[in-house]
């Protein structure tokens, strides 16, 4: 007992030494976070930034219920996939015209999945990770079908060897740097040269990246990329999506859903399709401006933020919270499912126990929103635009607490269809 309550008071002190030498600290402020809740889920849905309220009110109460339909053009409605894409764009390595916002994760998947796929119309091969959100298999399967294509599932770590032997009949590989369950972080720079050395066209799935670490796609060479708007962008539940794709690629692209937006003459209400020029071609039906302008405002969260600070805060939290892991939950049979070495840790830490489901149900009825995924993973989830490092000890003491005094229900009632 002595022991743990020396290591506890230890860990206090440096939460307490790191959290006042956090230049990043004051960050905190432009989210509405509620008091007394130690959140750690914004890897499945961000908190409401500060500047979201008052825009939406504006859009409602001002752009819509008085300038009505005069609002695509006075406010600037019709422009806004394009303009919030830019916005996007800026946090992920885009230079402007490449990013496009307004439809759901799942289509721009399939949009981009099978873009990619005519664009390699002579190659047989898609390949994507065994272990990839289940969303992006569904959507591999359902291009290959379109597409007649065969896909193949292949570990991020065998990929280079695959490409090596088999990259002449792959057109496109699909992948995300960051493992959704466990949080550990893929390199995109060698396998996205691997792909181009044989040929092959590359997608990155960026959900569990944008906004939490520095990205270069325009640098990397990234063909085309996806992401979600709710996660670390903070832009609300089912926000938009954004859809990258490489200027080199604009003229050819030809993507699989023709809506009328993407159209190079919407309103002329031609009878034959005519692809808009850039990445304006993309777009689908009418944006949904409610949501859409919400994420807008929510990226205002990272004005003037330098994100490689995002990224060394992120680094520090999450270190910080695996020794915690080490030092007061090991003992009580927990294990860190996350890698202990940075380079290869996202924004997250992943711990294991037969228990999760149950242990994270009375977290959050002690303050603390974590998340599970089935069968033993418990997730936490860190932002460094809020989260300090005294919450991540306030959640390793809770569930420290609750595991040794057994102080929750293994097997808790279903709360909903959501874990």
């Amino acid at each position: 007992m002595t022991t743990a309550l020396s290591a506890a008071a230890t860990l206090d002190e440096r939460a307490a030494q790191l959290d006042a030498d956090d230049p990043l600290a004051g960050l905190r402020e432009r989210f509405l976070l509620p008091p007394d809740v130690v959140y750690l889920d914004g890897n499945s849905l961000g908190p409401l930034p500060a500047a979201v309220p008052a825009a939406l009110d504006d859009v409602v109460r001002r752009q819509w219920a008085t300038g009505l339909i005069g609002s695509w053009n006075a406010a600037g409605w019709w422009e806004a996939p394009l303009r919030v894409g830019d916005a996007i764009g800026r946090l992920i390595g885009a230079a402007p015209g490449q990013t496009i916002a307004g439809d759901s994760t799942s289509v721009q998947l399939f949009t981009a999945l099978d873009a990619a796929a005519a664009l390699r119309p002579d190659r047989p091969l898609l390949v994507t990770d065994p272990g990839h959100f289940p969303t992006d298999r569904y959507l591999a399967d359902a291009v290959a079908r379109r597409r007649d294509l065969e896909v193949r599932h292949v570990l991020p770590a065998d990929l280079p060897g695959f490409l090596a032997a088999e990259g002449e009949r792959v057109a496109v590989v699909s992948y995300s740097p960051v493992d959704f369950r466990t949080g550990e972080l893929y390199d995109m720079r060698a396998p996205t040269r691997a792909a181009h050395d044989a040929g092959a066209l590359v997608l990155w799935d960026l959900c569990h990246a944008a906004g939490a670490l520095p990205l270069d796609l325009d640098g990397l060479g990234v063909d085309l990329a996806v992401g979600c708007g709710y996660k670390f962008l903070s832009g609300g539940p089912g926000a938009p999506a954004f859809l990258y794709a490489a200027r080199r690629h604009h003229t050819a692209l030809e993507t699989p859903l023709p809506g009328w937006t993407g159209h190079a003459d919407p309103f002329a209400l031609a009878h034959a399709y005519t692809p808009a020029p850039g990445i304006a071609r993309a777009r689908i039906g009418t944006p949904p401006i409610l949501s859409l302008l919400a994420l807008e405002a929510a990226l205002t969260a990272f004005d003037g933020v330098d994100l490689t600070r995002v990224r060394a805060k992120s680094l520090s939290l999450t270190g910080f919270f695996l020794r915690c892991a080490d030092e007061l939950l090991a003992p009580l049979g927990f294990g860190s499912v996350t890698p202990a070495d940075p380079g290869r840790r996202g924004s997250q830490v992943t711990l294991r126990h037969p228990h999760a489901r149950g242990l994270v149900a009375a977290l959050a009825e002690r303050g603390v929103v974590a998340d599970m995924r089935a069968p033993d993973l418990l997730r936490f989830g860190v932002n460094a635009l809020y989260t300090s490092h005294r919450d991540l000890l306030t959640a390793a003491l809770r569930l420290r607490d609750l595991a040794r005094d057994a102080a929750y229900d293994p097997a808790p009632p279903t709360a909903g269809p959501v874990t």
